[in-house]
């Protein structure tokens, strides 16, 4: 079944190198790929009471920058014949960069958006860039996978998993995760970072809905006691050379316990893997 997925870019070195690792992802795969570039009108606020239109000749300098753009790119896109399975449509829209993921993605059911983020800056609080965050945070109907610029890709052989085990997982939350296991044959390494001594009745119950979630695939289960979140999930990651981190970003809880903005932080630092942020169905 042909796959849809969304590439936000501004023309950025970053943004290709996300770009590039999509295609590498799903170079198996049956996919659309939408090349999505939102523009602005300088000296007009996206919510101000003055829209610029088209006609308007900063709307039409503004816009044909944003085609250009998008040209180049179909045209270094055309010449990797390595993917006879892949489809490029070209998507320029006046908007905030949130505003048109949003829109795409309705528009077109995307399944899953694969962007990059800005990598390690000066300031240290905006290490995974606040575009790449917000985006994470705020699109709610599909996956959204970042991709740090020193991020090179390869085939993922191991994904982290970190959970507290004090939520249920339902299968189509994890199906995306479940997939992309499947079609890398990446292993799914399940980490608890805890400072306690044993599960409790929930936490077990949970830890088995997630058991009968990942049977048949590779997949081990790991604890790491008395080391904070963010620093054992790091180590976790570096000490294993670990492809991925996924989780599921609840919600009003993506900066809560599990992956709390430190730890987004952290990542930047100190990883130059992909994260995955999956959502939950509930609302």
């Amino acid at each position: 079944m042909k796959k849809k997925v969304l590439l936000p870019t501004d023309f950025s070195r970053n943004a290709w190198n996300a770009i590039t690792y999509a295609l590498e992802l799903y170079k198996n795969e049956t996919v659309d790929f939408y090349v999505l570039n939102a523009f602005n009108v300088s000296g007009y606020a996206l919510d101000s009471m003055m829209v610029p239109e088209p006609g308007e000749r900063l709307y039409d300098e503004a816009k044909e920058k944003s085609e250009q753009g998008l040209s180049k790119i179909l045209e270094r896109l055309s010449f990797r014949d390595d993917y006879p399975n892949h489809a490029f449509f070209m998507v320029s829209q006046y908007n905030d960069l949130l505003g048109a993921i949003k829109n795409i993605v309705e528009k077109q059911d995307i399944e899953m958006v694969v962007m990059g983020t800005k990598g390690t800056t000066n300031a240290s609080d905006l290490i995974y860039g606040s575009n790449t965050v917000l985006v994470m945070e705020k699109v709610r109907t599909c996956p959204v996978m970042a991709i740090p610029s020193e991020a090179n890709y390869k085939e993922p052989k191991e994904i982290v998993f970190p959970t507290d085990y004090r939520t249920s997982f339902k299968r189509r939350e994890l199906q995306y995760l479940i997939e992309i296991a499947k079609i890398t044959k990446a292993a799914i390494r399940v980490l608890y970072v805890t400072n306690e001594d044993e599960l409790d009745e929930e936490q077990e119950n949970n830890k088995k809905l997630l058991e009968e979630n990942f049977q048949g695939l590779d997949h081990s289960f790991h604890t790491l006691s008395n080391v904070d979140v963010k620093g054992g999930l790091s180590a976790f990651v570096e000490s294993r050379s670990s492809d991925m981190v996924t989780f599921i970003n609840r919600r009003h809880s993506f900066f809560g316990s599990i992956f709390s903005k430190p730890m987004v932080k952290n990542l930047g630092y100190n990883s130059k893997v992909p994260v995955l942020a999956l959502h939950d169905f509930t609302n």
